[in-house]
């Protein structure tokens, strides 16, 4: 599913309100998840999962083409964890 999916879905499920506030709305929940995980935080949605962030060390990588060391810089890196109504929910069968 792709955002436009489910700005679409939300507006079939909410005549009530118009498609430009639904896109708004979903616009600032993305972004206050982001805002918070830049900032460190951990985000936590019951029955779905939980965002957090790692850390990375640098390492030396290799370019696939032409073989050569590449030094890849230290980052941090998104890591979810499902939550057990999903889990329960993909494993149902």
């Amino acid at each position: 599913m792709i955002r436009s999916q489910l700005v679409q879905q939300l507006a079939d499920a909410n005549p009530a309100l118009r498609h430009n506030d639904i896109e708004t709305i979903v616009g600032i929940f993305f972004d206050s998840i982001i805002d918070h995980l830049a900032r460190g935080g951990r985000v936590e949605l019951r029955g779905f999962g939980s965002f957090s962030t790692r850390a990375r060390a640098s390492r030396t990588g290799r370019n696939p083409r032409t073989g050569a060391s590449v030094a890849v810089p230290a980052k941090r890196v998104v890591h979810f964890k499902a939550g057990r109504e999903i889990r329960q929910r993909l494993n149902a069968d």
